[in-house]
């Protein structure tokens, strides 16, 4: 600074103030540096004070998903099967995913898996929400419900999944024939062989409604009563304080809820494997079922792997534009104050 500025300032300085004036921009960007030198080692102690908290969980996180991430990549770009030999093959995986017939088929169940099934998982559960938190007045009871309709999702998956099988048996002893036939006397049916895309949708739309019914009723929960005091006192019926009030504050766990339903339901498959297992002739498969058959199936392990590949990418993707149309942004920077 004093160098840049003395021819000007020797002009009208003397001797003993221009001494004082080095001085005084020598103290202020000493002071300066101290004060930054300060700031990067309070940083730099507190990553040092949190690493051993933080320090197994990002271990896990290493080991289970970035070195499987990075090791399915890999995997992709080569003709790996049975006898395990990593045999670089370049994009040939991902160019014999394009001429896949059945690929296209998965596809369009993939689809229409997802977007009925979340439709289910987050507006049924909306609706569950809503008579728990809201309309049933005793918290008891809404509880006690939420409660009953939790169990599927606690049980494990081959629980729930062999409750299905027995409720769909195709002979005259399963739940739903006996049930049809005593009250319409209507002939056994094979719903598996006859509807497997229906029976899948249902079965996984009932067990994540559940879940959006617990995330969307603490969010009511949370609504401050004076709103619906203020609006019962101009005259607001249930249905208008749910669309004026409860919907408008549940603008984020709706968010949440389907960027995170979408996410889930385009790479699970486990209740479709033990379910239908993608049959028959893959009118149930799904695009992470697809991989899962031809990795462990056909121990195509390298172009399962360009699948998968394949999977996530699309799964971000989605994740993005997800974000995009709820506008994340604007509900990021609601209530920050420009400085």
């Amino acid at each position: 600074m004093i160098g840049a500025q003395s021819p000007y300032l020797c002009t009208f300085l003397k001797g003993g103030d221009i001494m004082q004036y080095y001085m005084q921009e020598r103290s202020l960007a000493v002071s300066s540096a101290k004060e930054a030198a300060e700031i990067y080692t309070k940083k730099h102690n507190s990553f040092f004070a949190a690493l051993p908290f933080i320090g197994p969980f990002l271990i896990l996180v290493i080991l289970f998903y970035l070195i499987p991430v990075i090791l399915t990549i890999a995997m992709s770009f080569t003709g790996m099967d049975f006898t395990l030999e990593w045999k670089f093959k370049g994009l040939a995986n991902y160019l014999k995913l394009l001429g896949d017939k059945n690929a296209r088929l998965v596809a369009i169940n993939t689809i229409k898996y997802v977007v009925i099934t979340l439709i289910i998982n987050v507006g049924f559960g909306f609706v569950l929400a809503v008579t728990t938190a809201y309309f049933i007045k005793r918290e008891n009871m809404g509880l006690l419900f939420q409660t009953i309709w939790m169990l599927p999702r606690m049980t494990p998956a081959v629980i729930y999944a062999l409750l299905w099988l027995w409720f769909l048996d195709p002979t005259e002893y399963g739940m739903l024939n006996a049930l049809l036939g005593n009250l319409f006397g209507a002939p056994p049916r094979d719903w598996i062989l006859t509807s497997p895309m229906p029976v899948v949708i249902i079965a996984n739309g009932l067990i994540g409604a559940s879940l959006g019914m617990v995330v969307f009723s603490a969010a009511i929960k949370s609504i401050p009563e004076a709103y619906f005091h203020a609006a019962s006192v101009d005259g607001a019926t249930d249905l208008d304080i749910i669309r004026y009030v409860v919907i408008p504050f549940l603008r984020w766990p709706i968010m949440f809820m389907t960027i995170w339903q979408t996410l889930s339901l385009v790479t699970s498959y486990e209740y479709i494997l033990l379910i239908t297992d993608g049959g028959p002739l893959n009118k149930s498969e799904v695009w992470a079922l697809y991989s899962y058959h031809k990795a462990f199936g056909s121990y195509e392990f390298g172009y399962g792997a360009a699948i998968s590949v394949v999977l996530v990418a699309i799964a971000v993707i989605i994740a993005l534009i997800m974000l995009k149309v709820f506008g994340y942004d604007a509900l990021m920077n609601r209530g920050k104050t420009k400085v």
